[in-house]
């Protein structure tokens, strides 16, 4: 996956546990688990929203897109 997500960053700047920001944000600990591993398919709006909240930090501070190692065999001339 492309996208990183940085929550533990976060928590350990803010000296949180996973616990308390899963329930400031209002989300079980295991789904906030999923979504720190980087397992999670999808994040709603609202709970970046939630997450940015308690943790006091900006969206992009959370999550950050790094390339992919893969190469597409459909783009021509990429480089290898």
């Amino acid at each position: 996956m492309a996208i990183v997500v940085d929550i533990d960053v976060m928590l350990a700047r803010r000296k949180m546990a996973v616990g308390e920001l899963a329930e400031r944000v209002g989300i079980t600990p295991a789904n906030l688990a999923v979504l720190k591993n980087g397992r999670a398919k999808a994040v709603r709006l609202s709970t970046l929203d939630a997450l940015c909240e308690a943790l006091d930090c900006q969206p992009g501070d959370l999550l950050r897109w790094e390339a992919d190692d893969r190469v597409d065999a459909t783009v021509p001339d990429q480089p290898r």
